[in-house]
């Protein structure tokens, strides 16, 4: 594994890891009321191309980066859903 890949790697952690917050807060609260569905829709949908293209590229970090990011956006996308039925 490269420096750069190193770097890939770290730089993935740190992004992804900025949508745990939220989830938290939105899980404890059930609070949704001024979350975007259409944002968090479009950008799941975004990060899960992003999988995609790392995966068929075969790099590392995208995959790691992306895979974390389209759990953590749609996590929030399906909290959004079902916490907005209530």
């Amino acid at each position: 594994m490269s420096e750069l890949d190193i770097l890939g790697l770290v730089a993935s952690c740190f992004t992804s890891s900025s949508f745990a917050p939220q989830i938290w807060r939105t899980w404890k609260t059930r609070d949704v009321s001024s979350m975007s569905l259409s944002t968090y829709l479009i950008l799941t949908i975004g990060v899960s191309l992003w999988l995609l293209y790392g995966v068929l590229k075969g790099d590392l970090p995208l995959i790691v980066a992306n895979t974390t990011m389209v759990m953590m956006t749609g996590t929030i996308t399906l909290m959004i859903v079902f916490f907005n039925k209530r």
